[in-house]
């Protein structure tokens, strides 16, 4: 079975979210799904449910409310005060309504040993997925007490403590509930987990196919100590038969949260360029289009920045494409689009490279017509796979795929066909692939463009500009 990380489960949480469902139906779903486990095996028993603070004492509580026939009382690790999640206190004030006994515990010597050591069932719900290093009290002295009694240990969603990289101390399960898929780590770990069962709680297939504001999270966050250049350094690598293009998607990566974006442009354009706002950096090439007398300046300019996005405005004479051939191989990573996605190209991709063709580019890197429905999801994986890229490519429906995993991004409208979208898109994804891997980044991005756009046709409708949907980026990126 496949395995899923703390980091995409979170994921998956926010975009069910994103699709209406909320989070106290999920924790109303994962608890009465440990609870029905419980019941399938024991008919009576003295039951202790160590709950923390968070979600996954948030389910525990809601198994209790559906073992409440059993003898079954609750232990909250701290104070009801302090329990963190508007689900979890929804369902501790929803205990407080019933006969349930609930003891809290406010530090390791207040844990009544011999109530414990009575029981025949320990539910443990004190952490979930994602817990790391040190344990604190008193949570450690929790975890040492279900693993020296003699009851049947239940954990829910994963054995408390249990970190799939190894180190610390971890609950010793008999049985391990966990929720939609099983976690990364837990197949080798039956020391810790004991037998797996994987409960559905509700999740649809919706919230994992398609990006959604939880797949723009880990992109949000960034270190309070960060200095110039930290948040990624970005070049683009175009114009000459236009100069729009490249402006657009420079600022789409300013917008993106890239702290400095360099765009190389032939001299025939850079002025035009640079007078759009002093907010980027432009470095004049030589002539009208994109040469191979520019190669060395541009090996240079690659060296000191995190990402290349290039193609948008370059034209397609033979010599730039020429040129393009040869800086594909100096790029460490690389957004290619527009004039620059060519066939001749595909010998040199690597899985540090994106590509983001609309279907009518696509058929020219492929040679072969984009078909529509499942077959898109198919075609796009398997070139993806074949020439080891990621593919975002876009449509009414992106589709994105790395060869081996495959999203759709249904964010976006019929506004978007206006020009220039397309590279706004490019520099979103640049700058969201200078610090991330080239999915992730990809995903996102899809989904930040669409949705930003989807704020622009609010205002504008049919009226709207590339310029407005990247002034709604910072909007979408606050979410």
């Amino acid at each position: 079975m496949d395995a899923i990380t703390s980091s995409r489960m979170a994921a998956i949480d926010a975009n069910c979210e994103y699709l209406g469902i909320k989070g106290l139906q999920l924790m109303e779903n994962a608890g009465a799904a440990v609870a029905n486990a419980v019941k399938k095996r024991f008919k009576s028993a003295k039951i202790i449910i160590i709950a923390g603070r968070g979600n996954n004492g948030g389910d525990a509580f809601v198994a209790a409310r559906h073992l409440g026939s059993y003898d079954t009382k609750v232990l909250l690790i701290g104070q009801k005060e302090n329990i963190r999640t508007e689900e979890a206190k929804h369902n501790w004030n929803a205990l407080e309504k019933t006969r349930i006994p609930l003891i809290q515990v406010t530090d390791s010597t207040a844990f009544d040993s011999s109530m414990i050591k009575n029981a025949d069932i320990i539910i443990d719900g004190i952490f979930g997925t994602g817990i790391k290093g040190e344990i604190n009290q008193p949570e450690s002295t929790a975890i040492d007490i279900i693993n020296g009694s003699d009851a049947f240990v239940v954990s829910v969603d994963i054995p408390s403590g249990f970190d799939p990289d190894g180190g610390g101390k971890a609950v010793n399960a008999d049985l391990t509930i966990t929720f939609h898929k099983m976690k990364a780590g837990m197949q080798d770990a039956r020391k810790y987990t004991g037998e797996i069962e994987v409960a559905d709680i509700g999740i649809p297939e919706e919230a994992e196919f398609f990006v959604g504001p939880g797949d723009i999270k880990p992109f949000l966050k960034r270190s309070i100590v960060s200095h110039k250049g930290d948040a990624g350094r970005v070049l683009v690598i175009g114009g000459g038969a236009y100069s729009g293009a490249p402006a657009l998607c420079a600022f789409a990566a300013l917008r993106a949260g890239a702290d400095i974006v360099t765009v190389a442009a032939p001299e025939s354009v850079s002025d035009i360029i640079a007078s759009f706002s002093p907010d980027i950096i432009v470095r004049p090439l030589s002539g009208d289009r994109l040469t191979e007398d520019d190669v060395p300046l541009l090996s240079g300019l690659i060296e000191k920045h995190d990402v290349v996005v290039m193609g948008m405005g370059l034209g397609t004479s033979d010599e730039t494409l020429a040129t393009v051939k040869k800086i594909v191989p100096l790029c460490r990573k690389a957004v290619i689009d527009a004039d620059a996605l060519q066939p001749f190209l595909l010998p040199l991709f690597h899985k540090n490279i994106i590509l983001t063709p609309h279907a009518g580019e696509m058929k020219r890197i492929s040679g072969s017509d984009v078909p529509e429905g499942e077959e898109k999801v198919d075609f796009t994986r398997n070139f993806a796979d074949e020439h080891d890229v990621t593919v975002l490519l876009k449509g009414a429906v992106d589709i994105i795929s790395d060869g081996m995993e495959v999203r759709a991004n249904r964010t976006g409208n019929a506004g978007m066909t206006v020009g220039g979208t397309g590279d706004v898109l490019a520099g979103l994804t640049g700058a969201l692939f200078a610090k991330h891997n080239a999915f992730e980044a990809a995903g996102a991005a899809a989904f930040i463009n669409g949705a930003a756009g989807d704020m622009a046709f609010l205002e504008s409708g049919y009226g709207l500009l590339a310029t407005d949907v990247i002034n709604h980026i910072p909007q979408v990126m606050k979410a």
